[in-house]
C-alpha cells in the first residue's frame, strides 16, 4: 500500500469518529423530543383543579364513658363448674362467661353454652359480691339462657330495640373477658341480620361486630350509645387471617324467646317435620335439578305436618307463607316465624313440576 494510501485512510477514519463524537455530544446536550399527546389526553387537564372544601368539620370520637357508667353494673361474671368424664374418671372443670341483669328480681340473660350442663353457678357482681345462680330456662337452638340469683335490687340493664341499629354505628361490648373480670371494648356494627351457622346450629338475627369479643365475653351486652342492650355476645370467627368479626344475637330475636323461658322455661317453636339441605348451582347441575335455589327435603318424619301435607324426600321448597326460599336458611327462618298449629302454603318442585299445598305446624318435640 502507498504512503498516500495509508494517509488518506487516517484521515478518513478521524473524520468518522470526529462525527460519531459530535453525534453522540448532540444526544446528550439536547433535550428529549415530547411525545405525542392525543386530543383526548389534553381535552380534560385543568392546571386549577383542586379537592373541593369540606362542607362540614370532621365528627369527633363519641365519650364511651358514660355508657360505661350506666351498663357495666349491670353485668356480671358467670362461672359453671361442670363434671367432666375423662380418661382418668370425672374432674371439675370451671367455664367463664358473662350475663345481664335484667329486672330488680334477679333474672339474667346469658348464653346456653355458658351454663348447659352445669351442676353449680355462681354470678359475681360487678359492685363486689358472689351469688349462687339457679337455671331457669335453657335454649340450644338460640344460644339463649336464663338464670336468676336471689336478690333484689339489683342494677339492671335497659333492653334496646335492635331493628333501629344501623351499620356503621357505634356500639360497646362488655363482659368477663378471659374470665379476668368485666371489661368494655369498643366498635361498630358491620353487618345487620346475619345467620352464622355455629357447631352445625344455625343462629338467626345476628349483629355483625367490630368490637373485641372474647372467651368469656359470651352473655354479655352490645349496646349503643345510649346505653341500652342491643344483643348478647354469643360467638366469634377465629383464625389466623381473621379479625375485628364478632356476633352478637340481637335484642329483637332474643326478647321473645327470654320471655318464653321465664314465663314457661322452655321456647314453643312452630315445626313443620323435615330435615333439609340447600340447593345450590353446584349441586343442581350435579344432580340435574330443574332448580337452582331453594331447599331441598332430605327426610320425612313420620306423623309430622309435612308427612301429612304430601311433602316427601327430594321435593325443592320455594316458597312458604309469603316468602320466598333461596337456601336452608330462609326455610328455617320461614318456619320460626310461624304460630303453631298456623296453616301455611308451601310452593315446592317434585321432578321438575311446581305444585302448591298446605301444612299445619306442629310445637316442635323436645327431642
Amino acid at each position: 500500500m502507498s504512503r498516500k494510501s495509508v494517509l488518506a485512510i487516517v484521515i478518513l477514519t478521524a473524520l468518522v469518529l470526529a462525527a460519531g463524537g459530535w453525534a453522540l455530544a448532540t444526544l446528550l446536550d439536547s433535550p428529549p423530543s415530547t411525545p405525542h399527546q392525543s386530543n383526548n389526553a389534553t381535552q380534560y387537564n385543568d392546571p386549577d383543579w383542586t379537592f373541593l372544601p369540606e362542607d362540614e368539620p370532621a365528627l369527633p370520637l363519641p365519650d364511651f364513658r358514660p355508657v360505661v357508667t350506666r351498663v357495666m353494673p349491670s353485668v356480671v361474671s358467670v362461672t359453671s363448674e361442670m363434671v367432666v368424664s375423662g380418661f382418668f374418671g370425672d374432674y371439675t372443670e370451671y367455664v367463664a362467661g358473662s350475663g345481664i341483669i335484667i329486672d330488680s328480681e334477679g333474672y339474667i340473660a346469658t348464653n346456653n353454652h355458658v351454663v348447659e350442663g352445669a351442676q353449680s353457678i355462681y354470678v359475681e357482681l360487678t359492685g363486689g359480691g358472689t351469688l349462687s345462680a339457679s337455671v331457669v330456662g335453657t335454649d340450644p337452638l338460640s344460644d339463649l339462657a336464663v338464670i336468676k340469683v336471689d336478690d333484689t335490687d339489683l342494677p339492671y340493664a335497659a333492653w334496646g330495640d335492635s331493628g333501629l341499629s344501623s351499620v356503621g354505628e357505634w356500639v360497646l361490648a362488655i363482659g368477663n373477658a378471659l374470665g379476668e373480670g368485666i371489661t368494655a371494648t369498643e366498635g361498630i356494627i358491620s353487618r345487620l341480620n346475619v345467620s352464622v351457622n355455629a357447631d352445625g346450629n344455625i343462629l338467626y338475627g345476628l349483629i355483625q361486630t367490630t368490637a373485641a369479643i372474647n372467651p368469656g365475653n359470651s352473655g354479655g351486652p352490645l349496646v349503643n350509645l345510649a346505653g341500652k342492650v342491643i344483643g348478647i355476645t354469643s360467638v366469634k370467627i377465629v383464625a389466623s387471617a381473621v379479625e375485628g368479626i364478632g356476633y352478637a344475637i340481637s335484642s329483637d330475636e332474643a326478647k321473645p324467646i327470654i320471655e318464653d323461658l321465664i314465663r314457661h322455661g322452655h321456647v314453643t317453636y312452630p315445626w313443620l317435620g323435615v330435615s333439609a339441605s340447600s340447593v345450590t348451582p353446584l349441586l343442581a347441575a350435579s344432580e340435574n335439578l330443574t332448580v337452582d335455589r331453594g331447599a331441598i327435603i332430605v327426610e320425612i318424619v313420620a306423623s309430622g305436618p309435612a308427612e301429612a301435607a304430601g311433602l316427601r324426600a327430594g321435593d325443592i321448597i320455594t316458597r312458604f307463607k309469603d316468602k320466598e326460599i333461596m337456601d336452608l336458611a330462609d326455610l328455617v327462618q320461614a318456619i320460626r316465624d310461624g304460630q303453631v298449629g298456623e296453616e301455611v302454603e308451601i310452593v315446592f318442585v317434585r321432578d321438575g313440576d311446581t305444585k302448591t299445598t298446605s301444612a299445619t305446624l306442629a310445637e316442635r318435640p323436645s327431642s
